[in-house]
C-alpha cells in the first residue's frame, strides 16, 4: 500500500464529466480547492460531489481550502501585454489606473510597495522571468531598470528578491473565503504567504470563533518565513513547501536543502509536511513524466514528506488521472527503500503526554516484531499523527467513529481511515471486531501480529493509554 499521500488540485480539467471519480479511483487522498480561482458556489458543488464519491466508494478523502493570500500582482496593460527591453526604464506606479499599463509603466495590486522597497533592490516578475533593478523610489512610483526583459502580460506576480514585502497573510478576501471554507466543511485550510506564527494564530482564532476544528496548513513561500520557521511549524498542524514563490525569493539553488530541512523539522515537531509546485509539470501536456520529475517525487518521499501535491497537472492539464497514477507509481517504488523504513524519531526526548508515549511504544514494538498492521482506536487522530512520524513500512489504521477524523488522517503518511464506533461495541469484543475487519480487507492472516491501541474510557479525546499485541488466529489471552 502506498504510504505517501497524493494531493490533487481541482480546476477546469477536473470538471470534465467523470474526471473527479477517475482521480478518486486513481488514488487521490486529498483534494485541493484553490480559492484564487472560481466562485464559492463552484467550490461548494465540487465539495458535494467529492462527499458523494466518498460515500459511493466507501473511502474517505480530505479537502484543502487554499486561501489566496496577499499575492502581489501587476495590474493590466491597455493592449494585454508588452515587450520589455533590457536596459530600458520601467515604472511601477501604485496610483496608476488598473488598465493603464504600457511599455513605460504599470499599476500594482499592493499599494504599500514604495514603502517596502528601496534603490538597489531587485524585483522579480512572473516567477523571475522578468528581472527589474530598482533605481529610485519617490512618492507612489518605483522606477526600475529592466535587467532581464521579455514579454509581460496582465496580472503577473511580483516578488522582492530576498523577501521583505510586509503584506499580511490574511486579506479581506481571505477572511470571507475562510468562512465559506468552514461552511462547506473543509478539513484543512491553507494560509498563503505566512510570515510568522501570528498569521497562523489569527486564522486559528477565526476558526474557533466559527466553531470549526479544521486543521491549518502554513504555506512556506516567503524567505522571511524561514527566519521564523520554528514558531510557524509549532503554531500549525502542517506545512506546505510551496517551491514556486519561495524559489523566486531565495533562488532556485537554495530550494533542495531548504526542502530537506523543512520536512525533517516538521516530522521532528510532529507536524505533517507537503511538498508542492511543479512536481510533474510536463504532464500538463504529456502522458509521461520526465526522468527529472520522477527523481523529484522520489526524493521527496525519501526525505520523509507526508504528501506530494499536483497543481496545474490536474487543475488544467490534459491527463489529470494519469498524473495521479504516475505519481502513485513513483511513490510506491521509492517507499521500498530501507531508508524510509527506519527511524530515530524523538528517541532521546521526553514524552509529555501518555497517548504520545503509547504511540511511540507502539511503533517501536511493531517494528521489532514485524507486525503486519497497527490499529489505533482514535477520536481526533492525534495518536495516528504521532505514529506516522516514525519511518516504517507498517500500515497504521485509524479506527474512528468520526467522519471528520477519517477525512483528516488522509493527509498523514502511512495512515488509513476505517469507520468504527467503539461506543457501540463491547470493549471485550472490540479487539475481535478489529482483527476481523483487517482480515476481511486481506491486510492480515493467521499467524500475523497486530498492535492495537485504545483508551480505557471509550469516546474520550486524548485518552489512549493501552497497547495490546495480538497474534491473529490465537486466543486473545495470548496477547500482551
Amino acid at each position: 500500500m502506498r504510504r505517501t499521500k497524493i494531493i490533487a488540485t481541482l480546476g477546469p480539467a477536473t470538471d470534465q464529466p467523470g474526471m473527479l471519480e477517475k482521480l478518486h479511483n486513481a488514488g487521490t487522498d486529498v483534494f485541493r480547492m484553490n480559492y484564487s480561482h472560481q466562485t464559492h458556489a463552484h467550490h461548494e458543488k465540487r465539495t458535494n460531489e467529492l462527499r458523494e464519491l466518498s460515500t459511493k466508494h466507501k473511502r474517505a478523502v480530505g479537502i484543502i481550502a487554499d486561501l489566496q493570500g496577499p499575492k502581489i500582482r501587476l495590474e493590466h496593460f491597455n493592449n494585454g501585454k508588452v515587450q520589455l527591453r533590457e536596459g530600458s526604464t520601467f515604472t511601477i506606479d501604485t496610483d496608476l489606473p488598473p488598465n493603464a499599463g504600457n511599455e513605460k509603466h504599470v499599476g500594482v495590486s499592493y499599494k504599500n510597495l514604495p514603502q517596502d522597497v528601496r534603490a538597489g533592490d531587485t524585483l522579480l516578475v512572473d516567477d523571475g522571468r522578468i528581472v527589474l533593478h530598482v533605481k529610485e523610489v519617490h512618492g507612489h512610483e518605483v522606477d526600475c531598470e529592466v535587467v532581464t526583459g521579455g514579454e509581460l502580460s496582465d496580472s503577473k506576480g511580483l516578488n522582492l528578491k530576498g523577501g521583505g514585502l510586509s503584506a499580511g497573510a490574511l486579506t479581506a478576501k481571505d477572511k470571507i473565503d475562510l468562512k465559506h471554507a468552514i461552511k462547506i466543511g473543509a478539513d484543512f485550510v491553507a494560509i498563503s504567504f505566512v510570515q510568522n506564527a501570528n498569521d497562523i494564530q489569527q486564522a486559528r482564532k477565526m476558526l474557533k470563533a466559527e466553531d470549526s476544528n479544521a486543521r491549518i496548513i502554513a504555506k512556506i513561500e516567503r524567505s522571511v518565513a524561514l527566519d521564523n520557521i520554528e514558531e510557524i511549524i509549532e503554531a500549525s498542524d502542517a506545512i506546505m513547501i510551496a517551491r514556486g514563490d519561495l524559489g523566486v525569493e531565495i533562488g532556485d539553488a537554495g530550494l533542495p536543502p531548504v526542502q530537506k530541512r523543512l520536512i525533517k523539522m516538521a516530522r521532528d515537531m510532529d507536524r505533517a509536511a507537503i511538498t508542492a509546485t511543479q512536481m510533474m509539470e510536463s504532464m500538463i501536456d504529456h502522458q509521461m513524466p520526465t526522468r527529472a520529475e520522477v527523481f523529484d517525487v522520489a526524493n521527496a518521499v525519501l526525505d520523509g514528506t507526508d504528501a506530494v501535491m499536483l497543481s496545474a497537472e490536474t487543475s488544467i492539464g490534459n491527463h489529470p488521472d494519469k498524473a495521479v497514477a504516475a505519481m502513485s507509481r513513483i511513490c510506491e517504488e521509492a517507499e521500498k527503500q530501507r531508508l524510509v523504513q527506519v527511524s530515530d524519531h524523538r528517541i532521546n526526548l521526553r514524552f509529555e503526554a501518555i497517548d504520545e508515549a503509547i504511540a511511540m511504544a507502539t511503533m517501536y514494538s511493531a517494528n521489532h516484531i514485524d507486525a503486519k498492521a497497527i490499529a489505533a482506536l482514535t477520536e481526533t487522530g492525534s495518536t495516528c499523527v504521532w505514529m506516522s512520524r516514525i519511518s516504517s513500512g507498517i500500515p497504521i489504521y485509524a479506527f474512528t467513529r468520526h467522519e471528520r477524523t477519517r477525512r483528516r488522517v488522509t493527509l498523514y503518511r502511512g495512515v488509513y481511515p476505517i469507520k468504527f464506533d467503539i461506543t457501540h461495541t463491547d470493549p471485550l469484543e472490540a479487539n475481535k471486531e478489529i482483527i476481523n475487519e483487517l482480515m476481511e480487507r486481506k491486510v492480515v492472516s493467521n499467524g500475523d501480529y497486530v498492535v492495537i491501541t485504545k483508551g480505557d474510557l471509550r469516546g474520550k479525546r486524548g485518552g489512549t493509554n493501552n497497547m495490546k499485541i495480538i497474534k491473529v488466529g490465537e486466543a486473545l489471552e495470548h496477547s500482551l
